[in-house]
């Protein structure tokens, strides 16, 4: 590669480098913290084959679920763990109404069985109703 180029063309090297950067950024911090937004869970749903897999309880699931969503309580997650077996290398989405609380206990009982890609879906159902995003009543 000829130097010259290389001096005449910094700035844009750089920019590129930056902006290469930037689009791997969420990708490797989603990796450590298990969430992912509304956007990347529809990609992982509709083109990974993964599972939105509703933890909340069953009056909250009635009232409004993802389209094509399984529901198990966090609460049945342990005793029905042979239901999602089919999903075990694919990801899995986990919805709460927040996005925390039981989806984090679910997402670690996924994990210490080998379920591999197990996401918490940031902000849960209400980031998913905020976004405009479909909603089934049951």
């Amino acid at each position: 590669m000829d130097v010259s180029f290389l001096q005449n063309n910094i700035a844009l090297i750089v920019a590129a480098l930056a902006s290469g950067g930037m689009l791997l950024w969420p990708m490797l911090t989603r990796r450590s913290g298990g969430e992912v937004d509304t956007l990347v869970a529809v990609q992982m749903i509709n083109y990974k084959e993964g599972l939105a897999l509703d933890v909340r309880e069953g009056s909250e699931y009635e009232a409004g679920h993802l389209p094509n969503s399984k529901h198990i309580p966090s609460d049945k997650l342990e005793q029905r763990l042979s239901e999602l077996e089919k999903f075990k290398d694919k990801p899995i989405v986990l919805i709460h109404r927040t996005g925390t609380n039981s989806s984090g206990k679910s997402r670690s009982i996924l994990r210490s069985n080998g379920f591999t890609h197990v996401y918490n879906l940031t902000g849960g159902i209400d980031a998913w109703r905020q976004a405009n995003l479909p909603v089934v009543k049951k």
